[in-house]
């Protein structure tokens, strides 16, 4: 089986407070499962200026392979404040070059030898790239090793039922965390249970391999139809949570592919993104010790 591990979405520029920073959760997640080793790509658009001259510049000196189209659309750009506990808050410019990716015959042919995708739900705001990432998650093959992982990622008003429940249907991975249950929970209507009776539901309902809870300092769990996994949150001198997120993804991803159980998996997506919440930035390189774990 091909072992290419995709990020499909948004590649965009964080504007923080001290700087711009290269970002979208797609990038943050392939640049994290490459550090383990894997041949990961970075599915996205950027436009024809110089802020997607600096992404493919950032790209190459990261040595992340990427399928980014240029489009005639202005580059992604959000403007990221912290509040007093390093929480980003975010304003996400629209009518960007990530909202209009095509789907191309190369895309296809990616597709077509993809063994992971990772995609959320921010970069279907827009239909044209919509239908590429369902096109996309539509032509990879079914395979039992096949992860289609849908890392639901809320930002703003920019999703809706419709894009949720048809995501929910193509993935078999879903992450999500507690404040985004509750918000999915009043969406769908969902009775006023606790939030692991809330996982459950939707792991029937969608018939999903997995559905990884994050509660931020409460600890995370993996709920699998046979195995639930619980991982506190470690106490760790945070310097943002930009991306941490999409490292715990990547690196539980990565781990899967390599034959760890879910408990090791979970264990070292943890302890990954712990470490990527006391670095600057989403992209931080790991630490020769954590890489080596897989």
């Amino acid at each position: 089986m091909n072992n290419i591990i995709v990020g499909m979405g948004e590649a965009l520029w964080d504007v923080l407070p001290e700087g711009k920073k290269i970002g979208g959760a797609p990038a943050n997640f392939a640049y994290h499962v490459s550090q383990f080793g894997f041949d990961s790509r970075v599915v996205s658009a950027v436009g024809n200026d110089d802020l997607g001259d600096e992404i493919l510049k950032v790209f190459k000196e990261k040595q992340l392979k990427h399928q980014l189209q240029t489009v005639n659309y202005p580059t992604g750009t959000v403007q990221v404040t912290l509040d007093d506990n390093g929480i980003p808050c975010y304003d996400i410019k629209e009518g960007v070059a990530w909202d209009n990716i095509p789907f191309t015959d190369d895309l296809k042919r990616l597709a077509l030898s993809t063994r992971a995708v990772c995609f959320g739900s921010l970069a279907q705001r827009n239909e044209v790239s919509r239908t590429s990432i369902n096109r996309f998650l539509d032509t990879m093959p079914d395979g039992e090793g096949q992860l289609k992982i849908f890392d639901i990622n809320l930002r703003q008003g920019f999703f809706t039922k419709d894009i949720i429940r048809d995501s929910c249907q193509r993935c078999n991975v879903l992450k999500i965390n507690d404040e985004e249950l509750v918000a999915i929970s009043r969406l769908f209507g969902y009775p006023g249970i606790d939030l692991q009776d809330k996982c459950w539901i939707l792991l029937a309902k969608y018939n999903l391999k997995m559905l990884i809870l994050t509660c931020g300092t409460n600890g995370s769990y993996v709920f699998t139809p046979g195995v639930v996994s619980f991982q506190e949150t470690p106490k760790v001198p945070v310097a943002d949570t930009v991306g941490a997120g999409d490292s715990f993804t990547a690196t539980f991803t990565a781990a899967l592919l390599k034959g760890k159980s879910v408990p090791e998996a979970h264990k070292l997506a943890v302890e990954v993104s712990a470490y990527v919440c006391t670095q600057s930035g989403a992209m931080p390189e790991l630490p020769q010790v954590l890489k080596d774990k897989l």
